[in-house]
């Protein structure tokens, strides 16, 4: 089996961030930084290789196996932000409001801070990061 990558370590988020490329890019992970930390009280983690996260959630495989992965995070790609947020009753009806964004089965994409409503990114990371602690 394959070592598990998304795992939280000591490297640097600050040099992560100024390792990133894109200008816009650089400078919204460090607005989301500074929101996800009031929003969480929880310092930055690096996670794996490219994920800035907030917090521990420990879950349980069907295997048995225990695992833990940020209760929230985002990482500035090279095309656009993935956020990872847990699910919500009543997500859907904010990222109606959001702006300019795609959407996965467990990511949201969002190209730069400028495409979004800042009040509604900031709800939807709030909202994340308290049903998040509800599993925690």
């Amino acid at each position: 089996m394959a070592e598990r990558k998304t795992i939280q370590n000591s490297a640097s988020v600050k040099d992560f961030i100024a390792a990133v490329e894109n200008d816009t890019r650089r400078q919204d992970a460090q607005v989301l930084v500074k929101m996800m930390r009031k929003i969480s009280g929880k310092q930055a983690k690096m996670w794996g290789p490219s994920i800035i996260g907030f917090g521990v959630h420990n879950y349980t495989l069907a295997s048995g196996k225990e695992e833990s992965i940020c209760q929230i995070g985002f990482s500035p790609r090279k095309s656009s932000f993935s956020f990872y947020l847990p699910s919500f009753e009543g997500k859907d009806e904010l990222l109606e409001s959001l702006g300019k964004y795609r959407r996965s089965k467990a990511c949201l994409y969002v190209n730069k801070l400028a495409d979004v409503d800042m009040e509604i990114l900031e709800s939807l990371v709030r909202k994340s990061w308290e049903a998040a602690e509800v599993l925690c």
